[in-house]
């Protein structure tokens, strides 16, 4: 991997014609044309959008050539980009825009409605949509960038993007750093760790299928540092087994990203349709997110070949790499730790434990020095000695290979997607009928566990089946779908100490309702 040729202005320069998207519906946009637009989004946002570094902009997009240019526009214009996910409620959205201070909005036609009503709440931010807009309070993105030059600012300051990442009392808060004050170009050369770190060459990305959302930080990184080492993204919008084959199989695939759920579904298929399709072009299969079993990994690793790369990180903190042959040589482990990451196993008062002994986990990725936006509190309360938890519990091996084998937070993982036990709570206990309420994660198949719900009712409830069924009707209004439970247990008083404390490790599944 050169290094004088990584970055996606670099690549549009020397070569225009070179294909950079092939989007969903297989239209084909080469570096140039999708340079050209972000270009045009870059000047928008600064002159009539009035946007200047250091200021956010909000994408709750699909995978589209659209999310793909307003990116880079951000990352060459010094701007903070939240990326959304594109399932949320409009409160829910209302309160990241708000939260984030973000002064523009973009979204997806599909999700015009959501977004225009999560504005409403902050009546200076501009909305725009992605297409045609149905509404008065939104205007395409064609507004912002009609008329605008299609070169380059002269002026491109790195940007970066700002995930939020749910807190303890379950709203979530925005994962933030300092704007680096290189250019644009130079802050493209921090993939180059991703390249060695993983062994990855150009080939890698001669044809990177993007199937999983990019709001998510683990899709959208290695999607854009295909863009910066000059390959192509391939865009998948809703992901499906036999889609994912298809698409591997007719755009010769190289490469890809994915969470232990798409596993699971990929081996659910009967053999003879796993055996119809090709995979013999995936050189290089990123996963994490979510823990994955061991018998899964194994039998993926058996189908595609030692081309399975895990990885242990988060927004907050470093990351560890598990190689194919690391992993079979320490089945279960997440890797050790990168090259610019250091790892540390600490007990409860800051001490680092010995070899083999659980404790929790503790990083940090270079000098990273991260905050959670407008919580201070949570950022001193998270960080030790420089390094950062989000209260993963685990140890190392002689070797120094991590294993994670649980959370001291009560994170519940569905299908890689992060979902807050007290966010729930804090809906059901919204209800009239809901006078005490806990939210365990549960074993779960596919999704590897899912949220369960224990309530105690008021008198005033109807019978347990009724009002389960309002509970369900209350949460789809208020919650994103990983994050409504998928079962829920009646009870008549939840266990809890003198002082209001929940013992959450006694709620067990008995009296379980179907789901």
């Amino acid at each position: 991997m050169s290094e004088e040729r990584t970055g996606f202005r670099l690549w549009a320069v020397a070569e225009p014609d070179l294909c950079a998207i092939v989007t969903a519906d297989d239209r084909r946009i080469s570096y140039g044309e999708l340079f050209a637009e972000v270009n045009r989004i870059s000047h928008g946002l600064r002159t009539r959008a009035g946007l200047q570094a250091g200021d956010t902009v909000a994408a709750v997009m699909t995978n589209s050539a659209g999310m793909v240019a307003l990116y880079l526009a951000a990352m060459q214009s010094g701007l903070y980009l939240v990326t959304l996910n594109y399932h949320l409620t409009a409160p829910e959205v209302g309160y990241i825009l708000a939260d984030s201070g973000a002064k523009v909005v973009v979204g997806s036609a599909r999700v015009e409605d959501v977004v225009v009503a999560a504005a409403g709440a902050t009546p200076d931010i501009d909305v725009f949509v992605d297409g045609t807009p149905r509404t008065g309070r939104a205007r395409p993105l064609s507004a912002l960038t009609e008329g605008m030059p299609d070169t380059s600012p002269q002026d491109t300051p790195a940007g970066s993007l700002m995930m939020y990442t749910s807190g303890t009392t379950g709203r979530p808060k925005g994962v933030k750093r300092p704007l680096s004050g290189v250019d644009a170009d130079t802050g493209a050369l921090t993939y180059v760790w991703l390249f060695k770190e993983f062994g990855m060459e150009r080939p890698a990305f001669a044809s990177w299928l993007v199937s999983a959302p990019m709001y998510h930080s683990a899709n959208i990184t290695p999607a854009m540092g295909a863009l910066h080492a000059g390959g192509t993204l391939v865009l998948m919008d809703g992901w499906t087994p036999e889609g994912f084959l298809r698409r591997v199989q007719d755009q010769r695939v190289t490469g890809t990203s994915m969470v232990p759920t798409h596993f699971y579904r990929l081996l659910q298929l009967p053999a003879d349709v796993r055996d119809a399709y090709d995979v013999s072009t995936l050189r290089y299969v990123l996963h994490g997110a979510a823990p994955c079993p061991r018998e899964v990994k194994q039998r993926i690793l058996d189908w595609f070949g030692p081309v399975v790369y895990e990885y242990y990180g988060s927004t907050e903190v470093g990351t560890t790499i598990a190689r194919p042959h690391e992993w079979l040589a320490h089945p279960g482990t997440v890797g050790r730790p990168a090259s610019i990451s250091t790892l540390k196993i600490l007990d409860e008062l800051g001490n680092e434990v010995p070899v083999g002994q659980t404790g929790i986990v503790y990083m940090r990725q270079g000098d990273d020095r991260v905050e959670y936006h407008n919580d201070p509190g949570k950022t001193d309360g998270a960080r030790r000695d420089g390094l950062m938890t989000v209260w993963d519990v685990g140890h190392v091996d002689a070797d120094g290979f991590l294993y994670v084998t649980g959370r001291a937070a009560e994170l519940i993982l569905v299908g890689g997607v992060n979902v807050y036990p007290a966010e729930i709570e804090a809906a059901l206990l919204e209800h009239d009928w809901v006078v005490d309420a806990g939210v365990v994660g549960v074993p779960d198949e596919e999704f590897g566990e899912v949220p369960q719900a224990h309530v105690v009712l008021a008198d005033t409830a109807p019978d347990a089946d009724a009002a389960v069924a309002a509970l369900r009707d209350h949460l789809a209004q208020r919650l994103a779908k990983p994050k409504r439970p998928v079962s829920y247990v009646v009870r008549d008083a939840l266990p809890r100490d003198p002082n209001g404390k929940l013992y959450k490790a006694r709620l067990t599944r008995s009296e379980e309702l179907s789901a």
